[in-house]
C-alpha cells in the first residue's frame, strides 16, 4: 500500500510540474488567440500596437542564448549587415530548428541581398512552423512581385488581408495587383 502511495505522490507531482510547464504557453496561445481577433477590428494605430506584442510574443525562444542569436542577427539587419545576420539566423536555426523567428530573420536577409530563392525557402519553413505568419507572408509577396509573380503576389497580400487587415500599404498593394492580374478598373 505504502508503494501505491508513494508511485501516486510522484504521479500528481509530475503530473503538477507539467502544468507548471506547459501553462506559459497555453497562456501564450490564448493571448494570441485574442491578439489575432482584434486585429480584424482593430483601427491603424491599435493594431500597430497589437502586431507588436505578436512579435514580441513570436520572438520568446524560451532560452536566452537563443534569444541573444536573434537579438544580434536583429541588430545586424537594422545596420544593414546582411551577411552577419545571415550568420546569426543561421546559427540560430542550428540549435532551434523549430522557432519559426529565426527563419523569418535569414529570409529577410536574404532578400536584402537579393537571394529569393533562398529567402523562399526560409519564408516556406517559416509559414509551416507559424502559419499565421503575417511578416512572412508580405514577404513572400514582395518576393513575387519582384520576380514578376503577380497572381502570387496577390494570393500572398489576400492571405496577409485575412488575417492582418490594417497591413501597412496593403490597400495599396491590392488595388495595384488586382488591376494588373483581374484587369479590373477601380
Amino acid at each position: 500500500m505504502r508503494n501505491v502511495a508513494s508511485y501516486l505522490k510522484c504521479a500528481v507531482a509530475f503530473f503538477a510540474a507539467c502544468l507548471v510547464i506547459a501553462t506559459p504557453s497555453f497562456a501564450e496561445e490564448a493571448e494570441l488567440e485574442a491578439l489575432f481577433e482584434g486585429l480584424q477590428t482593430a483601427d491603424a494605430s491599435a493594431a500597430r500596437q497589437i502586431e507588436g506584442r505578436i512579435y514580441e510574443i513570436w520572438s520568446q525562444s524560451k532560452s536566452p542564448s537563443m534569444d541573444l542569436l536573434l537579438s544580434r542577427g536583429r541588430e545586424a539587419l537594422s545596420e544593414g549587415e546582411n551577411k552577419v545576420a545571415i550568420e546569426h539566423f543561421s546559427a540560430l536555426i542550428d540549435h532551434a530548428p523549430e522557432f519559426a523567428e529565426g527563419y523569418n530573420g535569414r529570409a529577410t536577409a536574404y532578400f536584402h541581398e537579393g537571394r529569393f530563392g533562398q529567402s523562399l525557402e526560409d519564408i516556406r519553413r517559416t509559414l509551416e512552423l507559424n502559419p499565421r505568419h503575417f511578416g512572412a507572408m508580405s514577404g513572400l509577396a514582395l518576393i513575387f512581385e519582384e520576380i514578376g509573380q503577380t497572381e502570387g503576389a496577390l494570393a500572398a497580400w489576400r492571405e496577409v488581408e485575412r488575417i492582418n487587415p490594417n497591413t501597412e500599404g496593403l490597400k495599396e498593394s491590392l488595388e495595384r495587383l488586382e488591376r494588373e492580374v483581374e484587369g479590373r478598373a477601380l
